[in-house]
């Protein structure tokens, strides 16, 4: 049995800012973009409006280089203050396309050489697209939960974590068991509050705060009926039990 803190973290869950797989369906072959100078610019904003920069304790990130960069220009004074940003390959996005594949570790390790990033949870092979890192429903699903693990089992009170759209919907469980999706679209640095559902007990379920629900009233982008039936895909990729290789997600084909 797992023991956790008695007081479970919140989690204030962040989209990436704009990258260049954003701006133009051919970026999506390359490999682990960064950000636009727009996405800069919206990670500015999201400085001066995030609202809880005074509760934040922890800064965790996908290791991959549009989250890190959005991490950074998002919280400098956090850093300046000696933060250190963790990065979590629990959080890397779904799809096995080269812009949502994550760079080798010794690539990163020079390009991070000189920032407060910590890649100390961030293995060989991280970005192989198999095994543990398939783009396949029950590896998603499995990563979802063991980082909602980790989380859960933090001592800080509140934690922010730079992740992605598509991974977002398995970290949050926008399915219900039958497999209905009800989750809405995220856009850049589209930020959401959650709370474990049992703070005390086994379960790491997490569910949206009143309070955030109440801040993006009215601001909700359905996800497309494409997206939905794509994001489907995955769940619905092995319900006979068999492994199956998922073909596309958010309109991209996925490389097997």
């Amino acid at each position: 049995m797992r023991v956790f803190p008695t007081l479970a973290p919140i989690i204030h869950a962040i989209r990436h800012a704009q990258g260049y797989h954003n701006i133009a369906l051919e970026n999506y072959f390359m490999r682990d973009p960064s950000l636009t100078p727009e996405g800069e610019h919206q990670c500015a904003e999201l400085a001066k409006t995030f609202p809880y920069h005074s509760r934040i304790e922890l800064i965790t990130s996908s290791p991959m280089r549009r989250t890190i960069q959005t991490a950074l220009h998002t919280f400098p004074a956090q850093i300046a203050k000696g933060f250190v940003i963790i990065t979590l390959p629990e959080a890397q996005e779904l799809s096995g396309y080269p812009s949502d594949t994550g760079s080798d570790i010794e690539m990163l390790r020079k390009e991070m050489k000189d920032k407060p990033v910590d890649l100390s949870r961030v293995p060989e092979g991280w970005n192989s697209k198999s095994g543990k890192w398939a783009p396949e429903r029950i590896p998603a699903e499995k990563r979802a939960r063991e980082l909602r693990t980790w989380l859960k089992a933090r001592k800080e009170k509140e934690i922010v974590l730079v992740t992605h759209g598509g991974f977002l919907h398995y970290f949050v469980e926008d399915w219900s068991e039958d497999g209905e999706f009800h989750g809405t679209a995220w856009v850049n640095t589209e930020f959401r509050t959650y709370e474990f559902v049992d703070p005390e007990g086994e379960s790491v379920s997490i569910k949206e705060t009143t309070e955030s629900r109440e801040r993006r009233r009215g601001t909700e982008r359905p996800i497309t009926k494409r997206e939905q039936e794509e994001l489907r895909n995955i769940i619905w990729n092995n319900s006979d039990g068999k492994e199956h290789k998922v073909t596309s997600i958010n309109g991209y084909p996925v490389s097997n």
